[in-house]
């Protein structure tokens, strides 16, 4: 396992694996007993945060997620999402954690499978188990009341898919952050991983130097546990060079934690992907239980969300290189 990298001391809990659960916005009730009540059931519901999770991949993904010790899931921790669909996975304040992307996964219809990249013990929903490394990393720990948040795209467990996070309804100044480039393309040969089904092929995901071989070096562990001893290797400045705002190694804080006071995250996975088509007949939406109220809601593919993205990638390309 690679070491807690020094990120994470930022987060309010530690993390301690991968986590992300969806739920969309559930369309209020109007009750008729009075003009007041009448209206204000006609007024949308709104979450305090909330993650828009877009593929635009030319492949189907299965986003997964986990929360930080001390914070609760989300309403689903992995799920299935079509090339060109996105979702709305509400959280609360002061939530902890990881989202990441899956590839190449086959499951059954009791939810049992397997995932060539990302995969989170063999199950659709992840339920409080990490991504098994190589994999790109969104963490981010939500601010309460007047605290801000503090998020990252961490590339210390490897890599797998780019992807780009940008917070969405900001106060104050804030940055969007992420790895635009494929870096399977460039991977060194003894850091790849070659799968052969579900269409891709070739390189699937980059490990790290850690995962790779094993060694304090590159792991920042025994006497490498600290800042000055543990430097960025040739491995972890090949992820740097690549994706300049992310994590390439466990000190890497610098120039790759950022922090905000925002109302969402939108994270696009393939974020500068060409010849997007989706799939026929497919549909993102499907039903999970609201753990607060036993109601089910409605996980919705948001065409209309998808409608502004072609000028968000293009913000987003903007910021990032800046």
């Amino acid at each position: 396992m690679l070491p807690v990298s020094p990120e994470r001391a930022c987060f309010d809990k530690p993390l301690t694996s991968t986590r992300i659960l969806i739920m969309p916005v559930k369309m209020p009730r109007t009750v008729l007993f009075s003009p007041l009540i009448f209206f204000s059931f006609l007024i949308p519901v709104s979450y305090s945060f909330a993650f828009t999770i877009t593929n635009n991949c030319p492949y189907t993904i299965w986003p997964g997620t986990l929360a930080g010790a001390g914070t609760p899931q989300l309403a689903s921790t992995g799920f299935r999402l079509d090339s060109g669909y996105s979702m709305r996975v509400p959280s609360v304040p002061g939530w902890s954690g990881r989202i990441w992307a899956r590839t190449g996964c086959t499951f059954d219809e009791s939810g049992n499978g397997t995932c060539q990249t990302g995969d989170c013990g063999g199950r659709l929903e992840c339920n409080g188990m990490g991504a098994s490394p190589p994999a790109s990393l969104f963490e981010v720990t939500l601010g309460t009341g007047d605290a801000k948040d503090y998020y990252d795209v961490s590339l210390v467990d490897g890599y797998n898919l780019p992807l780009v996070a940008a917070p969405v309804g900001v106060h104050g100044a804030c940055n969007a952050t992420g790895c635009l480039s494929d870096i399977n393309m460039g991977c060194p040969k003894e850091l790849q991983v070659v799968g052969g089904d579900g269409g891709e092929g070739g390189v699937v995901a980059c490990k790290s130097a850690c995962k790779a071989f094993g060694l304090d070096q590159y792991c920042c562990g025994g006497e490498f546990a600290n800042p000055t001893t543990c430097q960025p290797s040739f491995y972890s400045t090949i992820f740097k060079r690549a994706c300049p705002r992310a994590y390439s190694y466990a000190f890497d804080d610098g120039t790759s934690i950022f922090t905000c006071k925002a109302d969402d995250y939108a994270i696009v996975f393939c974020p500068t992907a060409k010849g997007i088509k989706t799939p026929d007949g497919a549909h993102a939406a499907t039903m999970i239980p609201n753990p607060g109220n036993g109601e089910t809601m409605k996980l919705f593919s948001s065409s209309n969300i998808l409608q502004p993205l072609p000028l968000l990638f293009l913000l987003l390309i903007l910021y990032l290189t800046l």
